[in-house]
């Protein structure tokens, strides 16, 4: 492992930002350039050298504003790393750690992004299959990046074979090893509902009885925990967990619609309010004609441009 203060290649490590199961992630300054970078170096530093590269090939086929990008991958000394942008922020984790729960709006808006980000990935037939909070980076501008793709496979075939993943955010398929598309959509499910109601669907230190939980999917819905959820975003949220695939959303653009839809209700107006305001948004002003010179009159002016007569 490298020492703070070590230069390693061009590099020069500043500080430890984190470490997980499959590796330690380290704050670094390019010093030919001058930028903050972010460096992972795996703990699994033997083996197959393409399999070193999984991780970073993955990440080079995909470019989106809310995925962590990568910058290189390197081997210096004969350890391996991952060059990364630095995010300046904190983890979606470490807010929920600190806050427990969060707005409607805020928790809509952080989903959405991560949406975005799992969508983009899915299009490249990219399973994440570790999507949780600590792997969800929100910088101090409020954008949200979906990071670690470290246990992430291409979907070769119908189904990823391998169980990965962090229990309380498990598919009952991915218990299974038999993960696809959707057990991503239930993982954001989960974010979701831990970002609304400050819990976790189901919890416990045992992950066999979590899988079992999962599987029955006798889940509290999540408007009964907290009374400011709307019913539209509650019933979303039961969706995207539900225990059997086919009932579940398929592709995450799914559920983005369905959420950026629920967003736009206005709540505090009566439904006939609701209804009028968004007929109103749609209608287009008639032009009409200026009553001095009889020329059109441009759709939301109160003025002639040709006469200047007041209307």
């Amino acid at each position: 492992m490298f020492l703070l203060g070590q230069t390693v290649g061009k590099y020069q490590i500043l500080s430890n930002l984190g470490s997980g199961g499959f590796g330690t992630v380290l704050l670094a300054r390019d010093t030919w350039i001058d930028k903050k970078v972010a460096i992972k170096v795996p703990h699994r530093q033997r083996g197959d050298f393409d399999e070193l590269l999984q991780e970073p090939r993955l990440l080079a086929a995909l470019d989106h504003p809310n995925i962590v990008g990568i910058l290189t991958a390197e081997r210096v000394e004969d350890t391996f790393f991952i060059v990364m942008e630095y995010i300046k922020g904190e983890s979606l984790e470490g807010v929920l750690d600190r806050e427990k729960s969060l707005d409607v709006p805020r928790a809509l808006a952080y989903a959405l992004q991560i949406l975005k980000g799992v969508e983009h990935a899915h299009e490249a037939q990219i399973l994440h299959r570790d999507l949780r909070p600590a792997n969800v980076l929100i910088s101090e501008s409020g954008a949200v990046k979906v990071a670690d793709f470290g246990t992430s496979r291409f979907l070769e075939r119908s189904h990823a074979t391998t169980v990965i993943g962090s229990p309380p955010f498990m598919a009952p398929e991915a218990f299974q090893g038999r993960a696809v598309l959707a057990s991503d959509i239930y993982s954001v499910g989960v974010m979701l509902y831990q970002m609304l109601t400050g819990q976790l669907p189901y919890f416990s230190p045992n992950p066999a009885q979590i899988e079992k939980l999962v599987a029955q999917g006798r889940c509290t819905p999540p408007r009964l925990r907290n009374n400011q959820i709307p019913k539209e975003i509650s019933d979303i949220v039961m969706k995207s967990l539900a225990p059997e695939v086919p009932e579940r959303y398929q592709r995450a653009s799914e559920l983005l619609d369905d959420l950026s839809t629920a967003a736009e209700i206005d709540h505090t107006a009566s439904e006939m309010e609701d209804i009028r305001r968004r007929l109103r948004a749609r209608e287009v002003p008639r032009k009409g004609f200026c009553w001095h010179c009889r020329k059109p009159l441009h759709a939301r002016s109160d003025t002639c441009a040709f006469c200047g007569e007041t209307q």
